[in-house]
């Protein structure tokens, strides 16, 4: 067969690059060389279960961490050498919440927060509470959990950064303040230039959003491709196979889930439609269904352990 999983992209320009990055805490292993690429200009998500690496990426990439090898450079700087700047054309949101100005009312907290971007929007922040139904006169440190994060989304979008990187941005929502966070997200990227990188675990609430996705587990990056490829090279395949049908060598590396046992199987594979049908049929398989995945079945599957397989 003609393709394997892809873990990178065609070079056409990078908000965010990586090269064989490399971090462990201890004995610990965090990234295992990783090559994540963001295009500029794109929305991408990056998935992965809790302890995959994805905060530790996302630290490297502001200097919040350094790495133990290999190299990082984000719109177009090195974060070791250029940290302060670049973290000025971010809008960040941390995985976990930070309380050093709790005693800060909301409305103090945002004035404060302006002081450091002379790009600050005032008229775009009052906009963006408002949408966000931020209550100013409370203090920060009284918020609770979702309360705080609608707070750190207008902290980071009010100066209308190039760069965007939110970690777990939605974590401590509900539903209805989920909805119209995203809904305020969707419209700042149509509206401005950016970039914005998501690292979550709840890849159906981006699935609107996103046009590129990198899948990371235990420190490798397994997959990393437009949205477009994904969905329209992974597809799950049912069939009726012969009885002690032992599969088929020629899919080696590009089944990365299967189901079912006795003469039903259902096996999701990467690789061209047509020609993966055959490949089943050679073998005795007869393929009675094929179906197109969400956003959120594709990672799925892609984190199985079978989708640790790139071989050709």
């Amino acid at each position: 067969m003609s393709s394997v999983i892809p873990t990178r992209l065609a070079d056409n320009g990078w908000a965010l690059a990586t090269s064989g990055l490399r971090k462990s805490y201890g004995k610990t292993v965090a990234l295992r060389g990783i090559d994540l690429t963001v295009p500029d200009g794109s929305v991408y998500v990056l998935v992965g279960p809790n302890g995959a690496g994805k905060t530790t990426a996302l630290k490297i990439l502001l200097d919040l961490a350094r790495p133990d090898g290999g190299s990082a450079e984000a719109l177009g700087m090195d974060p070791r050498r250029d940290g302060p700047r670049l973290r000025a054309q971010i809008g960040y949101i941390p995985e976990a919440q930070k309380w050093e100005h709790g005693w800060m009312t909301v409305g103090r907290l945002l004035a404060h927060h302006a002081r450091y971007f002379p790009a600050w929007d005032s008229a775009y922040a009052t906009h963006l509470s408002q949408r966000l139904e931020l209550a100013l006169d409370r203090p920060y440190g009284k918020l609770s959990k979702g309360q705080a994060r609608r707070v750190q989304v207008v902290l980071a979008l009010a100066h209308r950064p190039p760069l965007l990187v939110f970690d777990e941005p939605t974590d401590g929502l509900d539903p209805l303040a989920r909805e119209t966070t995203l809904s305020v997200l969707a419209e700042h990227m149509a509206e401005h230039a950016a970039t914005l990188l998501i690292s979550t675990h709840l890849v159906h609430e981006t699935e609107r959003l996103a046009d590129h996705m990198g899948v990371l587990r235990d420190g490798v990056l397994r997959a990393q491709a437009t949205t477009e490829e994904i969905q329209r090279s992974l597809l799950r395949y049912k069939a009726e196979v012969p009885e002690g049908w032992s599969g088929t060598a020629a899919l080696n590396g590009r089944v990365v889930r299967r189901v079912g046992r006795g003469r039903e199987i259902e096996w999701t594979v990467w690789g061209d439609e047509q020609e993966v049908r055959t490949r089943l049929g050679d073998a005795g398989a007869r393929v009675r269904e094929i179906t197109r995945l969400s956003l959120e079945e594709a990672a799925v599957a892609l984190l199985s352990p079978e989708g640790a397989t790139h071989d050709a």
